[in-house]
């Protein structure tokens, strides 16, 4: 067999190169680019090697590990999953840095290529540079933290290990059931040593994903399941869009009149439009579909993991009287509260399942268009919240007295509600654009509130909700949506986490827009712990007098280069909106919005959470005990 020699990066690199997926009759490069941040332990390996030959790999420096692992996530999220970046780190602190982001990836079933350098397999110069010692071992080192937070891992210490490691691993990155990351660390001297390798592993290889089809009992058994049913509901996860479902699912909703609740991952799968559509469930959602919710005999889970935050930590449904159905390529997800299960694609399950349901229709009747206009007049009644220094009630619960959130108004010189400020956004933003976001109190005004017109432009990273994710990203989904605005949506506190990629897109010329919500501290916390009886301790911004931090995050993005605006009303965000749309550099929108003017939670939103069982304060006690009547209600599975 006709050998080529390569040193064990260049293989690495050429063998990236090769791999290619088929989906739907159509084939196309798995992997995009490398984002790189290199140091001693891969610049002399992986740095020479994209050096001498990248192919047609794409070479993007990041300036923070986990914001270029944040941005390769969302680019792969944002494709759908059918591209990747990968993605090379020196050893020590910058594979360490990689573990968040390998979480954020694993929490939301995203394949990506992480390749953090190692300490020397011949260790011979031990302890090197960025390496610790364990007496119990020798062979631990940083990327072993890596393991728990990747679906593949593997250690490469001799050069033709790299042959069987990265068939592995695009084995599980192309496998739409246990998609996630994958991470080979290399020992940074073989990653320069040599070897003769057979040339028939750099020949082409196509990774075909094929569409898992429903076999016939799954198909009957949940036939039947909804001709018993009169008010069936679809839950919409993110496998929907990965699935590429929406028609399918439109069309079965539409033929039976079954109504549709979005997760966070599942939102803009089908637009907002789409008159079955009741917008977010659970802790997150609307009125109206957590309403629907209640009233469900049957529960239609698609492509989703029923965490917490859309089931309502397992209250927003009747268990006394609701069934589930649950499709899923995931047998793990489709067994969730023991439900019948379809391990199949959406898209083949759903084109199936409508014709042996004709015939069938759902009870649900005028229901549906009353609960939708029930939620469009408390939608209406927060977009034109208007701040009233004398009297004003706050949105959400655990509120700041009346002078205190003046003195917020004064000191940040606003008078604008986040409400007002968000749907201001959704309405003047075009139609297309790609709105992104992570944690904080934003996703929740979100998934409540954004309504998208055109499919995959809401892009949530709720599985693990990372603060920091936002601006990184954005820049993976303008990679991904070059033609189309993308937009960070970001608070204060997650701004100030991690922004470096902000610098990453100004230096490759990737426009991206960030919108920064400023309320002067950790909004949402402060509103979880006021809520549940305690005081505001310790998420406010403030000096050691007392006074509230006003920073000026137009300026510090003004000097990376960015074009920024400040608007505090929302005739100056009109403005500041449209004139971004202009620009052909990346730009950055400070908005100080007044604390406490966010959305809050609806009928079936309540949340699970570690509540002290014993306290000085009342108010705390009270809570306890209203999270244990809760917990009767609760499933325990």
């Amino acid at each position: 067999m006709e050998k080529i020699r390569l040193t064990t990066a260049q293989a690495l690199i050429k063998f990236l190169n090769q791999q290619y997926v088929h989906i739907d009759g159509e084939e196309f490069p798995f992997v995009e680019g490398v984002f790189n941040i290199f140091g001693h332990g891969n610049v002399l390996g992986i740095g020479q090697a994209l050096e001498q030959d990248a192919g047609h790999l794409k070479v993007i420096q990041g300036k923070n590990e986990q914001g270029m692992a944040h941005a390769a996530i969302a680019y792969s999220k944002q494709k759908l999953r059918k591209k990747i970046y990968a993605l090379t780190t020196s050893s020590g602190p910058g594979s360490a840095n990689l573990v968040t982001a390998a979480a954020t990836a694993l929490a939301n079933n995203i394949p990506v290529l992480l390749i953090p350098a190692d300490t020397f397999a011949s260790r011979q110069p031990d302890p090197v540079l960025q390496q610790f010692e364990q007496e119990h071992s020798t062979a631990i080192t940083t990327n072993d933290a890596l393991q728990p937070v990747s679906r593949y891992w593997d250690r490469v210490t001799r050069p033709e290990q790299l042959m069987s490691s990265l068939i592995r691993a695009f084995e599980v990155m192309t496998d739409p059931a246990r998609s996630g990351p994958a991470t080979i660390c290399i020992s940074q001297d073989v990653e320069g040593e040599a070897f003769d390798y057979d040339k028939e592993f750099f020949r082409k290889r196509v990774h075909y994903i094929d569409r898992k089809q429903p076999v016939e009992r799954e198909l009957k058994g949940a036939t039947e399941l909804i001709k018993q049913s009169k008010k069936p509901l679809i839950v919409v996860g993110g496998g929907v869009k990965y699935s590429e479902a929406r028609e399918a699912i439109m069309a079965f909703s539409e033929a039976y009149d079954i109504p549709l609740t979005e997760t966070q991952a599942g939102k803009s799968a089908i637009e907002h439009t789409f008159k079955k559509n009741l917008g977010g469930l659970g802790i997150t959602g609307t009125l109206a579909a957590n309403k629907a919710a209640r009233q469900a005999d049957l529960v239609i889970g698609v492509g989703t993991r029923y965490t917490d935050f859309a089931t309502s930590s397992k209250t927003v449904f009747n268990f006394e009287n609701t069934k589930f159905l649950n499709i899923n390529v995931s047998r793990m997800q489709a067994s969730k509260l023991d439900a019948f299960q379809v391990v199949a694609d959406a898209r083949i399950t759903f084109e199936k399942l409508t014709p042996m349901l004709e015939g069938y229709k759902s009870s649900h009747g005028s229901t549906l268009p009353e609960l939708k206009e029930e939620w469009a007049g408390e939608r209406n009644r927060l977009r034109h919240i208007t701040y009233d220094r004398d009297n004003f009630d706050p949105e959400v619960k655990g509120q700041f007295s009346q002078e205190k959130l003046n003195r917020y108004a004064d000191t940040l010189n606003t008078n604008f509600p986040q409400t007002t400020a968000l749907l201001t956004i959704n309405e003047t933003i075009d139609k297309d654009s790609v709105v992104v976001c992570a944690a904080g109190s934003l996703p929740g005004d979100l998934q409540r509130l954004w309504q998208s017109e055109v499919p995959n432009t809401y892009h949530l990273e709720y599985g693990y909700s990372c603060m920091g994710y936002e601006i990184s990203g954005t820049l993976g989904a303008k990679l991904a949506e070059p033609l189309k605005e993308v937009y960070a949506m970001v608070g204060d506190g997650s701004f100030l986490m991690l922004h470096s990629e902000l610098i990453t897109a100004i230096q490759y010329n990737t426009k991206i827009n960030v919108l920064l919500f400023d309320n002067s501290g950790y909004g949402c916390i402060n509103n979880l712990q006021m809520a549940h009886g305690g005081g505001s301790y310790n998420c406010e911004f403030r000096t050691a007098d007392d006074q509230v931090l006003n920073i000026d995050y137009a300026k510090v993005a003004e000097g990376y280069g960015a074009k920024t605006y400040r608007a505090n009303t929302e005739e100056e965000l009109i403005a500041a909106l449209e004139d971004a749309k202009k620009q052909e550099t990346s730009t950055l929108i400070e908005m100080k919005v007044l604390p406490k003017t966010m959305s809050d939670g609806y009928e079936g939103s309540w949340w699970n959470l570690g509540v002290a069982e014993v306290s000085e304060k009342e108010s705390i006690q009270q809570a306890y005990k209203f999270k244990e009547k809760m917990l009767e209600k609760a499933k325990k599975y």
